[in-house]
């Protein structure tokens, strides 16, 4: 029914809609300050789609503070906002103050304006390396400080910004049944492929990936009465050989064979907005 009405609503305005009149999604979705209204729905894939009647996390709470609040990225699904207030809780049981959040989505998702590829369906969120120090930071103070990194500058050791609650909040985030991924540094992961004892399942959706020594990504997959593309399911095992050999590869770079750029390829920010989904034009508003 849900995909039913917003497919309705996006061929009356496309009818209505100029050919000319095909601005960039990027400019479209990253001027919205408030959601689209309606059941909250998911449209799309993570790195093209939109959503509606996504909420806000609020800036503070017992267990968590949400960060750079100038960028208006603190929106998402309702099931992300229940799953970070959640897994702020498991932090502090890991022995932390709670957890600093960065960027989710914007109100109604979309291509940002800077920064990430993904975050458009309110289906990711960043998770702060960064320990808390406070939970009562002010609006500026969230602006002006900064995540750490828990790999060294060469990349293939970790840092003493690194405790054991990193492990405890992630393999926390894992095992919790709506996580479709968690991305970060292979470094990160090598460690706890080696510090886990126990079940090692949860292991497997936690993926390698550059540039996550600040925070870890957190994915969730497509919340029921959503329209998503789903992502392929990661491969079987553990993946610890596979983050290993990325180490391997950042140790001596020569055993990797360059690999070509796509030609294909473009950011989301070069998106136009009749490239998405034709449910996110109703959820733009596009005339």
């Amino acid at each position: 029914m849900i995909r039913k009405i917003l497919t309705a609503a996006a061929v009356v305005a496309g009818l209505a809609m100029p050919a000319a009149a095909d601005p960039l999604a990027k400019d479209v979705f990253g001027s919205f300050r408030s959601a689209a209204q309606g059941p909250a729905v998911s449209i799309g894939f993570y790195s093209k789609g939109c959503g509606q009647g996504f909420v806000q996390l609020p800036e503070s709470g017992p267990s968590w503070q949400a960060m750079r609040l100038s960028r208006n990225r603190n929106w998402g699904h309702p099931e992300l906002v229940s799953f970070l207030i959640g897994l702020s809780q498991a932090a502090q049981q890991a022995g932390w103050r709670g957890l600093y959040i960065g960027d989710m989505s914007q109100p109604r998702g979309g291509p940002m304006t800077s920064g990430h590829a993904s975050h458009q369906l309110g289906l990711d969120a960043d998770i702060w390396m960064l320990p808390p120090s406070s939970l009562n930071l002010s609006p500026q103070q969230r602006e002006s400080i900064s995540s750490q990194s828990i790999t060294d500058r060469r990349g293939v050791g970790l840092t003493n910004v690194w405790n054991g609650g990193h492990m405890s909040i992630m393999r926390a985030a894992a095992r919790d049944p709506r996580v479709e991924r968690i991305l970060v540094d292979p470094v990160a992961k090598v460690a706890m492929c080696q510090m886990e004892r126990g079940d090692r399942a949860w292991l497997r959706k936690v993926r390698p990936i550059n540039a996550h020594n600040y925070h870890f990504h957190v994915r969730l997959a497509c919340p029921r009465g959503s329209i998503c593309d789903r992502q392929p399911a990661p491969p079987p095992g553990d993946g610890c050989a596979e983050a290993a050999e990325w180490i391997r590869n950042r140790i001596d770079p020569s055993r990797v064979e360059p690999t070509p750029p796509d030609p294909d390829y473009r950011h989301p920010r070069t998106f136009r907005l009749s490239e998405l989904p034709k449910e996110c034009r109703s959820v733009a508003g596009a005339p």
